[in-house]
């Protein structure tokens, strides 16, 4: 992906060196992208049992098939919409290690937030969560929520993509 888009790149800074309307480049590069997402949905096959999984597994492993089968074992414990994060280990055998619940690239926004700073926690004591799938860059859409949430007195948890601006 980042060899394409370096490409993408590179021959659009030239087109748009030689006059080409950058807005009718980006307009072609989104047609082509539309085409391209619908031919690999046309040419693909959903990937049903473990033994297939292990089968792609194996090839992305350069055919090493221990790997493979791993990430087969891995992708039954998860389920399809479980995500599996592979590590370099200090052994020379195989782990694998089942995390239930969410994982969170990053911690809280600030330290200020920590209320206890013995474990280097924050604990909130029946918090109302607010989870937002993406930026949160604007005050003014969130302004009722914050209102109700001061009136009832209980904190709030924000969870986020990222928060940025005013916000």
């Amino acid at each position: 992906a980042t060899v394409l888009a370096q490409a993408i790149v590179r021959e659009g800074m030239t087109s748009v060196a030689a006059g080409m309307n950058p807005m009718d480049l980006k307009r072609g590069i989104d047609i082509a992208v539309t085409k391209v997402v619908e031919n690999l949905k046309a040419r693909s096959t959903p990937v049903t049992g473990s033994a297939e999984i292990a089968q792609v597994g194996i090839i992305s492993a350069n055919g090493d098939v221990e790997v493979g089968e791993r990430i087969a074992q891995a992708m039954e414990k998860v389920g399809k919409e479980g995500v599996i994060t592979v590590e370099e280990a200090k052994g020379l055998e195989f782990e694998l290690d089942v995390v239930e619940g969410m994982q969170f690239d990053r911690g809280y926004l600030s330290p200020y937030f920590i209320t206890n700073p013995e474990k280097m926690t924050v604990e909130l004591e029946n918090p109302y969560i607010l989870i937002h799938e993406k930026k949160l860059s604007s005050l003014q859409a969130m302004l009722p929520i914050l209102e109700a949430v001061v009136q009832s007195g209980r904190p709030l948890l924000i969870i986020a993509e990222d928060i940025e601006g005013e916000a």
